[in-house]
């Protein structure tokens, strides 16, 4: 399966080496994505010839004629990872996977490689297949993987012609090289021009790859930011380097919902999913001090509890510190700034700081009745025992119906709470715990 090159004919650019774009001069700042020192010089390949429209016709089809049977679903062996693809691995769909250097990108392809219910090759360009062996060994990868080390991608498509495999994981797109690209192994023009003859590859012969990216000191993938349009689905690996739990987020799936999550557990036989990431996020610290308070999220289709700390402080100096870990920080400031003018409870003296206790990011606004108690806890250094609070929280202090309310009281009420903190406005009712309802934070606070 050899790659073939046009008529071509030769120029000097200049690319940015994030958003793509291309300027025929260096210039300090890309007039696209206004990043400064991203212009990369490199030699454009360009076809030559105008396009006339009198080649031969390809078969046009009406979509009640196309055979989706064979376009089934790969099982990937891990049930939570085929729920963040939305059922499992679509036969013929490109898979790009995105995470920080350690966080266990390669452990997760090994893994998926090994339990796959599929004909698998493990492409690996970072590793020697000593290396890879080794590895494989202490994470008990099936010893019948097939394993390539290779860079060339005309070698690599050459292989994947002669083996035929349902499922291909390369690690990783950045090691990949072409003669038929200009530049180095990883730079724009490489990644862009192997990753459209992958993608070529993988519609024509309904094969699945997987590739492996990595990320950027800003956080994002390297290579151009076209990158992600090209693939099906974009998947990102989260997490601590010296925590042991892992987050996989989807971003992006056309065959599925994206910003679905699945929790992994790393340890030195591998990644493991977890069955109950609530009760993994719960497990440590006293929710029975004071600053504490667990908040009900949906992330994807999945509820979670997660544990939010806050602490107050007299501030050292005039201008008192805020500070947000995993929760965003203008959120923070609006929710303080309610406190100060609808309950007249004095900050402006305080430092504060809140945390969302697991590395979680919460991005949800049901979340924030949960932080303003838990800042008012720690002010007032009163304990709300083992409570949840949901809600989201209005300009004026009003708390405000949020969505999927039933999931969120299902979860909370299999881990035992008996309290749950949630709008008037709510119509469920709970067998288990008590529903706490209240209209404003005012309200809310009279649980103090």
């Amino acid at each position: 399966m050899a790659l073939k090159s046009p008529a071509k004919s030769a120029r000097i650019v200049f690319r940015c080496k994030n958003c793509g774009s291309v300027f025929p001069r260096w210039q300090g700042r890309c007039a696209t994505c206004g990043n400064w020192d991203t212009l990369i010089e490199e030699r454009e390949v360009a076809a030559a010839g105008i396009i006339s429209g009198s080649g031969k016709a390809p078969a046009v089809q009406k979509l009640s004629e196309v055979d989706i049977q064979r376009m089934r679903r790969l099982s990937s062996g891990i049930k939570e990872f085929d729920e963040v693809l939305g059922g499992g691995i679509v036969a013929g769909s490109l898979i790009l996977l995105g995470g920080d250097p350690g966080v266990g990108k390669s452990t997760l392809a090994l893994e998926i490689a090994t339990l796959a219910k599929a004909k698998t090759l493990y492409v690996t360009g970072e590793e020697s297949l000593h290396q890879l062996k080794i590895r494989a060994e202490r994470l008990h990868a099936s010893e019948d993987l097939l394993v390539l080390a290779e860079t060339q991608l005309d070698a690599v498509a050459a292989a994947v012609g002669q083996i035929a495999p349902e499922l291909v994981i390369i690690d990783s797109i950045q090691t990949m090289y072409s003669d038929l690209a200009t530049g180095v192994a990883g730079s724009v023009s490489q990644v862009s021009f192997i990753t459209q003859a992958i993608m070529r590859i993988a519609k024509e012969k309904h094969i699945t790859f997987v590739l492996i990216g990595h990320v950027t000191k800003e956080g994002f993938l390297a290579g151009p930011k076209t990158l992600e349009h090209m693939v099906d689905t974009v998947l990102y690996l989260e997490g601590e380097r010296f925590a042991s739990f892992r987050i996989l987020r989807s971003v992006k799936n056309r065959f599925g919902t994206s910003n679905e999550v699945a929790v992994f557990e790393m340890n030195s036989a591998g990644i493991h999913p977890v069955d109950n990431p609530s009760q993994l996020f719960l497990q440590e610290g006293s929710r029975n001090a004071s600053g504490n308070v667990v908040a009900a999220i949906i992330e994807g289709s999945r509820a979670l509890l997660l544990e939010i700390q806050a602490l107050t402080a007299k501030s050292a100096f005039g201008y008192p510190k805020r500070t947000a870990s995993g929760f965003d920080f203008n959120r923070l400031q609006l929710i303080t700034a309610i406190l100060s003018k609808r309950l007249g409870v004095n900050l402006a003296d305080q430092d504060i700081y809140v945390n969302v206790v697991g590395g979680m990011r919460i991005d949800d606004p049901a979340a924030d009745l949960a932080v303003a108690l838990s800042v008012l806890s720690s002010a007032k250094n009163l304990a709300l025992n083992s409570t949840v609070a949901i809600g989201e929280l209005g300009l004026s202090g009003e708390i405000r119906v949020v969505s999927n309310l039933e999931k969120r009281l299902k979860e909370a009420e299999k881990l035992g709470f008996e309290r749950i903190i949630v709008p008037a406005g709510t119509k469920i009712t709970s067998s288990k715990a008590e529903l706490v309802k209240v209209r404003s934070l005012a309200d809310a606070v009279k649980l103090l």
